[in-house]
């Protein structure tokens, strides 16, 4: 079927819909990307998005619709411009918030009115039932990654957040390792810059190593997987550390921000292989492939194989990934893996609106 994935990252520099070629059969999966497209938030989307966590019942409630009616007609829009058919749309939506040891995961962007609108079958709010399980709702991609990327010995997608999967004693692992772009945009944005283009405000500075050792000892990074990371954590166990260091300059913090990340990288990849670094091949996706600084500190610090694919698999990985996990579900195939989020078994994870009699 061809499948509509829509994804919007904690990064919030845009939506990004990948239609896929997926096939699930009893044999295995397959998705390939057609089409990729990234439509960048306004300034009125990122502020209110961003700002929600903070808002009253009603205003989370209208806006959940609200977004979910706008994704709709960014897919209706997708559709008459490209001309291009679709059958099913898998929508992450986006986190307002993640607590999930307090049971709590909330991706807006309603179904029902984004069924409407999109006048298609909808799969959503992946994360909810395996929190509901015991997991950490997170990361999901761990069975795209094994399906689809598992010639790599590790995946890792720099998104708002860095996180990695792998085959670790015979199953597939996923965790978020630590802050990326959400952390590095806010910077960025400290000197009216959506983001640090090609990472050239890090490449400028210099390593302000009292707080890289403030960064690196943080406990999260001590406890074990599956663990995942939302916005929430970062501001109450991150930044304040960062904003200790206000008065040095942005390009600084940068630099030593995007070494931390890399640190945190090499210290993940070495607990979890028992190759020489040298020998890994890691596949790197997500915004983040696009900072030269952070890519070439990768390479010097995990001294593994660094692989950055072509553009569009960097950019649309994870919506093909959500397309892979939608089609799953209409075919009732589990396409959530309990060895990645540490819920109590592997499941079939979203919720249907729509008319899906065409696709069952």
């Amino acid at each position: 079927m061809k499948v509509l994935g829509i994804m919007s990252g904690s990064s919030m520099d845009g939506v990004d819909l990948a239609l896929c070629d997926v096939q699930v059969s009893g044999t295995g999966c397959d998705a390939k990307i057609i089409k990729g497209i990234t439509v960048p938030y306004n300034e009125t989307w990122r502020v209110r998005l961003s700002q929600l966590r903070y808002q009253n019942a009603e205003l989370f409630a209208k806006t959940d619709v609200f977004y979910g009616r706008y994704l709709g007609e960014l897919v209706a829009a997708f559709q008459k411009e490209t001309g291009l058919e679709v059958d099913l749309v898998a929508s992450h939506g986006h986190t307002i918030f993640h607590q999930p040891h307090g049971w709590l995961t909330s991706q807006i962007g309603d179904g029902a009115t984004l069924s409407a609108f999109a006048g298609l079958p909808v799969v959503s709010n992946f994360r909810r039932a395996d929190v509901a399980l015991g997991g950490e709702g997170a990361p999901l991609v761990a069975i795209g990654d094994e399906m689809l990327f598992n010639d790599y010995d590790f995946c890792l997608n720099l998104g708002g957040f860095c996180n990695i999967s792998t085959l670790h004693e015979g199953r597939r692992i996923a965790f978020d390792i630590s802050p990326c772009n959400i952390v590095l945009n806010r910077l960025a944005r400290e000197v009216n810059q959506a983001y640090d283009k090609d990472g050239a405000l890090a490449e400028q500075g210099s390593v302000i190593y009292p707080l890289l050792n403030a960064l690196n000892e943080v406990p999260y990074y001590g406890k074990s997987y599956p663990k995942s990371l939302g916005r929430e954590w970062i501001n109450k166990n991150f930044w304040h550390l960062v904003r200790d260091f206000d008065d040095s300059p942005v390009t600084d913090r940068m630099k030593t921000l995007v070494m931390h990340i890399a640190m945190q990288v090499k210290r993940s990849i070495s607990s979890l292989t028992d190759k020489p670094l040298e020998e890994c091949k890691v596949l790197v996706t997500g915004g983040g492939a696009m900072n030269a600084c952070l890519v070439d500190y990768l390479k010097s610090e995990t001294e593994c194989e660094i692989v950055v694919p072509d553009a569009q698999l960097v950019n649309y990985k994870e919506a093909l990934i959500f397309a892979l996990l939608g089609a799953m579900r209409v075919k009732n195939v589990a396409n959530v893996l309990c060895s990645a989020t540490g819920a109590s078994g592997n499941h079939v994870a979203g919720s249907l609106d729509g008319d899906f009699s065409k696709l069952v």
